[in-house]
């Protein structure tokens, strides 16, 4: 491993952004004791998007994370994936830097053939790249810091973050997969008490269930991740229900991924956002192949298809399973269903429950193509901001760059090669609104500009003193 190599890459990105004249100079008018943007969550998309304001010329900006440092985000927290399930050669994160993207960090370290040799990105290594990016590029993000409370009032929002309340002109939610809401249970989980479930989000203690009898329920990725930690961890049996009667196995989204996908959605009509929405849920996005193959490799993993739960219940220290296949015992229940959109779920975000438009207020489907879970995301403007329910409301100036944003932008903040797009998206959608809104110092500011480019001494009038020759 080569420090000189990464320092030299260092030296690199400072090159690279000289030569691209970046960061830009700042151009917001300052405001005493507001921010320009607030950023909640520091993981991979609040990263970027701190880099991405910066990249036009936003810098009164600072992020918030109630992680300690380098633990930010899933990647050494609850992730429990082997690697990265993006290809190794997405660079969303370096905004068209090439000295910021993982291969060149990764080339610095560890040079050419082992990158050649790589296959899939670990996740460990991830969480150091994100570290390197956040250093390297000197991004504004307190640790440590959670945020309780987003209050629009105004022409401001309001940010309790930590101990201190701060204001700011726009606010940015970058919190990932769960970023509106929280892990999302069946109602069946509740039937048990709390020590015998968790959700595939939590912290599990995976060394705890060595010996026991595990059942995790769904057929993604995250399922295949929390089986395969629990076999790994020495789990006596780990049996996984599939409510489907069998796991997906075509990715619509990879199938039709492009710049013009990538590009194009935003300007789709409604029915055609939705129409590709619906489909997607309704095909479902299948685990990696590597994934399954990491957890039917074990003797002891039963996969039961077209097997939803029908029932649960703990007598003794035993939990009974039911499905339309049988009863079945277990010890612990993992359940790996997704994440709900739910103001009320999350109390930083009470302010914002009830006055936020979400699709089911904007459209309405056909009949046949009704989905309760995508009626709940929110409908986002261009910039992913939130859209008010009700005229004159300023729910404009909190930003949804989070999964939620699907829907409305496409798989823009849900995946690792397009977040820059994303980010710029964002970043240039909160320049244009910032400059908008004070245009008219702006326009001030151009009538008082009188720097003079001329001297007066750069050429003399041929004619000055002399008559006009006739």
């Amino acid at each position: 491993m080569s420090v000189s190599g990464l320092d030299q890459l260092e030296a690199r990105v400072s090159q690279e952004m000289a030569w691209l004249n970046l960061p830009p100079k700042a151009w917001v008018p300052e405001r005493a004791n507001v921010l320009d943007v607030a950023v909640i969550g520091g993981g991979v998309l609040g990263l970027t998007a701190l880099a991405a304001l910066r990249r036009v010329g936003i810098e009164n900006i600072r992020g918030f994370d109630r992680a300690p440092a380098g633990r930010e985000g899933p990647w050494v927290t609850y992730a429990r994936m082997e690697t990265l399930r993006t290809r190794k050669e997405a660079a969303g994160t370096a905004l068209g830097i090439p000295s910021l993207t993982f291969r060149a960090w990764y080339e610095a370290q560890f040079g050419v053939e082992a990158w050649n040799a790589l296959g899939l990105i670990p996740r460990q290594q991830w969480m150091a790249y994100l570290v390197w990016y956040r250093r390297v590029l000197a991004l504004p993000l307190v640790n440590d810091t959670p945020v309780t409370a987003v209050v629009p009032e105004g022409d401001v929002v309001h940010v309790t973050a930590g101990s201190e309340t701060l204001t700011a002109r726009r606010v940015v939610i970058a919190t990932g997969l769960d970023g509106l809401g929280a892990p999302s249970l069946p109602d069946v989980a509740h039937r048990l008490p709390p020590r015998f479930r968790a959700h595939g989000a939590d912290m599990i203690d995976m060394a705890a269930l060595k010996g026991r009898r595990v059942a995790v329920v769904g057929a993604g990725a995250s399922a295949m991740d929390n089986a395969a930690a629990a076999l790994e961890a020495g789990a006596a049996t780990v049996d996984i229900f599939v409510r489907r009667p069998d796991i997906p196995r075509v990715d619509k989204f990879t199938g039709i991924g492009s710049q013009g996908m990538t590009h194009g959605y935003l300007g789709l009509p409604d029915a055609l956002k939705w129409a590709f929405m619906v489909e997607g849920e309704r095909a479902q996005i299948p685990p990696p192949r590597h994934s399954v193959l990491r957890v039917s490799r074990h003797a002891n993993a039963r996969f039961h298809l077209a097997s939803p739960l029908l029932d649960l219940s703990e007598t003794n220290g035993e939990v009974a399973l039911t499905t339309p296949k049988g009863r079945y015992a277990v010890d612990f229940v993992i359940f790996a269903t997704g994440f709900s959109v739910d103001f009320a779920q999350r109390p930083e975000f009470a302010a914002l429950d009830g006055r936020v438009r979400r699709w089911r207020d904007a459209y309405t489907p056909p009949a046949d193509m009704t989905h309760a879970g995508l009626a709940s995301m929110p409908y986002l403007g261009p910039a992913f901001e939130f859209l008010p329910r009700a005229e004159g409301d300023n729910v404009g100036h909190v930003h949804c760059f989070a999964f939620p944003a699907v829907p409305s932008h496409g798989k823009i903040t849900s995946g690792v090669p397009s977040i820059g797009e994303g980010a710029m998206r964002l970043a240039q959608g909160i320049a244009r609104s910032l400059f908008v809104e004070e245009s008219a110092l702006h326009l001030q500011r151009f009538h008082d500009y009188t720097t003079p480019e001329l001297l007066g001494d750069e050429f003399t009038d041929a004619d000055a003193g002399e008559p006009p020759h006739v």
